[in-house]
């Protein structure tokens, strides 16, 4: 594959990486219960995951998450929207610090997301790139399965994201297409400790349903 060609490749797969943990992209953006349209007939209690101890995450000065409509007024439906909104700092955070084995990922991610997302930061840092602009999440749906089980649907617009060399710092700014926004599918679970942690999650680039 020719240079050019193999660090196009390199950047796009990064920018996925914004707030997806490396989940799929191949475009089975399906998650069990996540496309049902109705919410559980007996709502959980709201979540007393506040009083839980949370580990530090500081964005750097030159990346930011934006996230809007990010409440709906419900109390347990936005004590698993702030999960959400949580994992993908986490997930940014650990690909601005260079650090697969960062607590945050281990405290919102379970399971094969989080083997998935601790791969995905690994490639990301091992290939020489960070990451740096604004991320915008909006346009969320959630669906409350049970008491401890949701489907949480969302965009990404990457628009004004880039990737960035570590050494030299060189910010590698691509045009924006349709390609730049991105649908992401998940599945959470509440643990023990009240935190809604993510189990699954896809995304599919270019998804109608997230242009802008």
């Amino acid at each position: 594959m020719p240079v050019a060609t193999a660090f196009a490749a390199t950047t796009a797969l990064l920018l996925t990486a914004c707030g997806d943990g490396g989940g799929s992209t191949k475009g089975n953006d399906k998650v069990p219960g996540a496309d049902t349209g109705t919410t559980a007939a007996a709502p959980p209690s709201p979540s007393t995951s506040a009083d839980v101890k949370r580990p530090d995450i500081t964005l750097p000065s030159d990346l930011s998450d934006s996230f809007e409509n990010w409440k709906t007024g419900d109390a347990t439906k936005d004590t698993v929207l702030a999960d959400v909104q949580r994992r993908v700092d986490a997930t940014n955070y650990a690909i601005a610090e260079g650090d697969a084995e960062l607590p945050a990922l281990g405290f919102y991610y379970r399971g094969t997301a989080l083997a998935d997302a601790g791969d995905w930061v690994t490639s990301i840092v091992k290939d020489g790139y960070s990451i740096t602009g604004v991320n915008r999440y909006y346009n969320p749906k959630i669906n409350l399965f049970d008491s401890t089980s949701a489907g949480v649907v969302y965009c990404e617009d990457q628009s004004k994201a880039f990737a960035k060399e570590r050494k030299s710092k060189k910010v590698i700014k691509t045009a924006v297409t349709d390609k730049s926004y991105v649908l992401y599918t998940t599945r959470l679970e509440k643990n023990d400790k009240g935190v809604w942690q993510t189990t699954k999650l896809t995304s599919q680039r270019g998804h109608k349903s997230c242009s802008p």
